[in-house]
């Protein structure tokens, strides 16, 4: 089997993966690379430190061969049938809203033309893009999300023709469009080795995290909906108003080798959220955020209108979360249902949870076939926790969400359901090797542990494993289950604990 694959290719850009079946996120030794022409020349070298990373500065239509030691691989460049540099198009850094003169640009590109930023700083308003283009941020490049939020025009709740379109946290509502915008596009390749930063840091945004103001929520950074075939890769995410990265209604939504990074006090500034999109892969991206690094979401039952159809096969591979309230995710809006994701070869440091699932009664929806597989975690509080009690909105505390004793099962009952996790080890935990807290009326089912190893941080005080009422503090806890139904637990080694495993 080669150590060499092609993840994501553009018109200038590639996206590899080396010995990732090997790796986490980090190589355990610095690998040498050089990049071969057709001439036999050696146009590029490098040495690479993490399992997926991007080679820059190519040529379009291009072929090339990447070697690494005795391995080869063959990339072929995009076709490109326009460079647009957005200085030529008369943006400058030293513009206070470079928005008209890029999206002037964008709205007068060809298919298949790369639209550049160069090297500075360029503040911007929204931009919205189209289909079959390349956004290309060169190194050194940096768009600047607008202070002003009256620079940011609003996105209305739905389209013309009933489609939702502004979204928050599941439900239709008007936001603010968002720096990076792309609406029904095909074919969209967002790339380089630039800084995209939604300028939070400067504007007002993370001050009023769940309310509206001029009648719509919060922008994200980049925000694309009812899109097909995008590609995102090889840059750094900075500085977001809310969630970071949100695809939505998408169908083959690729994101490798990004750098996404918020304050760790900014309010809901999640990573990366896809939200009723299928056919999704994330591959070696670094986390370091204010909320939730991964969290997978299918919408919630609101009077408003929520989104309405699965998010499903989610694969995500080789990626590091460095601190944030949870590694991935999912829920608490998953009332379209979320199947078919499988988390694999991650490491995961300083998150409050790793794997973490969240629900209620009123929700519905199903959560099925979650797997989570040679992991590592480290000081990590709760490695797994799934809770049917999750007390969101503001019914959430009460009895009909929180009650103990079982309810009638209805389409408003939410069902977990294959659950499994293999060869984890988790080092330093402090509340709980795995919680499942499973309804009495619907037990969480078909739950897997095999070769699961736990050690615990001495320095560790008592927490509950999440958010409800009625969860007890714990230090150390193994293995905790309620209304919880195991189909197998084997390898378990859990040194030293508190507590024995117990269902």
């Amino acid at each position: 089997m080669s150590r060499l694959a092609l993840i994501a290719v553009s018109t200038r850009t590639a996206t590899v993966s080396i010995d990732a079946e090997q790796s986490h996120f980090f190589l355990p030794a610095l690998v040498n690379w050089r990049l071969i022409n057709d001439e036999n020349e050696t146009v590029a070298t490098g040495v690479a430190d993490q399992a997926v990373f991007t080679i820059y500065d190519l040529q379009p239509s291009t072929r090339y061969r990447l070697v690494c030691d005795k391995d080869e691989l063959d990339i072929n460049t995009s076709r490109e049938s326009r460079l647009v540099n957005i200085v030529d198009e008369g943006a400058s850094p030293e513009l206070d809203d470079n928005a008209p003169r890029i999206q002037a640009a964008i709205n007068t590109l060809p298919n298949d033309a790369t639209l550049v930023i160069p090297a500075g700083t360029f503040r911007s308003g929204p931009l919205f893009l189209k289909s079959n283009m390349t956004l290309l941020l060169e190194e050194g490049a940096v768009l600047l999300g607008h202070e002003n939020r009256k620079h940011y025009p609003i996105l209305p709740a739905r389209h013309a023709d009933g489609r939702v379109l502004g979204t928050w946290e599941g439900v239709a509502e008007a936001c603010f469009a968002s720096l990076i915008t792309a609406i029904d596009c095909q074919n969209l390749n967002i790339t380089g080795a630039g800084l995209i930063n939604g300028g939070a840091d400067a504007a007002d945004w993370w001050t009023w995290p769940k309310e509206t103001r001029d009648g719509a929520r919060r922008p994200r950074t980049l925000f694309v909906s009812h899109s097909d075939h995008v590609q995102v890769t090889g840059l750094t995410i900075c500085n977001s108003p809310s969630w970071t990265v949100h695809p939505v209604f998408c169908r083959d939504f690729l994101a490798a080798d990004l750098r996404i990074s918020n304050d760790p006090h900014s309010p809901n500034t999640d990573g990366l959220n896809p939200e009723c999109s299928r056919d999704v892969r994330l591959a070696g991206i670094h986390f370091s955020v204010g909320d939730d690094c991964i969290a997978i979401k299918a919408g919630k039952r609101d009077p408003k209108g929520g989104l309405d159809q699965p998010c499903e096969g989610i694969l995500i591979e080789n990626c590091h979360m460095q601190r944030g309230h949870g590694g991935v995710v999912i829920g608490s809006e998953m009332s379209g249902t979320v199947r078919d994701v499988i988390i694999r070869r991650c490491s995961l440091r300083e998150t409050d949870r790793g794997l973490r699932i969240k629900t209620r009664r009123g929700r519905g929806g199903q959560v099925s076939n979650i797997s989570l597989d040679d992991c590592y975690m480290d000081r990590v509080a709760t490695p797994l926790v799934i809770n049917a009690f999750y007390f969101c909105d503001a019914d959430g505390k009460s009895d009909y969400v929180q009650s103990r004793s079982p309810l009638p099962v209805t389409d408003a009952t939410p069902k977990i359901s294959g659950i499994h996790l293999r060869n984890v080890v988790a080092d330093n935990v402090g509340t709980a090797a795995a919680a499942f807290y499973g309804l009495p009326e619907a037990p969480v089912t078909g739950i897997s542990i095999e070769n699961y190893r736990v050690t615990f941080d001495p320095n560790a005080k008592p927490d509950v494993p999440d958010m409800a009422c009625g969860f007890i503090p714990l230090r150390h806890g193994g293995i905790i289950a309620e209304n919880a139904e195991f189909d197998r637990r084997d390898g378990i080694v859990l040194t030293p604990s508190l507590q024995s495993v117990s269902a």
